[in-house]
């Protein structure tokens, strides 16, 4: 018989905090755990959230994104340094046609040794009320290396009505896209009309990951 082992897990916090308890399991093996936060509120408390969107509007392509950029986000950390976990990618129609008309925004991924991109925004906002002191680059236009450029959110049928402000479109990454130290993330709005203008924006979280 192998030797009986026991996990266990310090409480945090209240009247229980530091005092350690038996994780359990079923009789499956499955380990019995209870999220009591949302997802994400760990590393906001923590201080590791970030939000940046920018304010003048540009053209959407009518064509699959190539070497232009809507808004490129650069993580100019140093090698071994913290990973950029992807959040949300959004993109604000402010500028419609008077036509039905739809959008989706697309992304693209840049690997390590991306070239830093101009520094065009610098107002990067904390989700938990903090200032930002990384080392973030975010330019909105920029010219990048095409490295396989993917839909991420398609975006509810605009409908004719003039040339007022239009809908949102927000694609949910959760972590499914980490930008490395000295690599990059894009996004740019495929509009199927010409004349669809867009702001665009990121939200993402800092921290210390093992890439290898």
């Amino acid at each position: 018989m192998p030797e009986e082992a026991r996990l266990y897990a310090a409480a945090r916090g209240g009247t229980n905090d530091g005092v350690q308890r038996y994780v359990e399991a079923t009789t499956n093996r499955e380990l019995l755990i209870s999220q009591g936060l949302p997802p994400y509120v760990e590393m906001t408390r923590q201080g590791n959230g970030w939000q940046v969107m920018d304010t003048s509007a540009t053209a959407a392509v009518v064509v699959r994104p190539s070497t232009v950029a809507g808004l490129t986000l650069y993580n100019g950390n140093a090698a071994g340094g913290a990973s950029y976990i992807m959040d949300r990618a959004f993109a604000f129609n402010l500028v419609t046609t008077d036509a039905v008309h739809a959008f989706s925004i697309w992304g693209c991924l840049h690997p390590a040794g991306f070239t830093a991109p101009t520094a065009d925004i610098t107002a990067i906002k904390g989700m938990s009320g903090n200032t930002y002191a990384g080392n973030a680059v975010v330019d909105t236009g920029a010219t990048v290396t095409d490295d396989g450029w993917f839909p991420l959110v398609g975006s509810p049928i605009g409908n004719p009505g003039g040339v007022t402000p239009g809908t949102v479109a927000v694609a949910e990454i959760a972590g499914r896209i980490i930008i490395p130290p000295t690599g990059g993330f894009s996004i740019n709005v495929v509009a199927s009309l010409v004349g669809d203008t867009f702001t665009h924006g990121f939200s993402w979280y800092e921290q210390q990951l093992s890439l290898e």
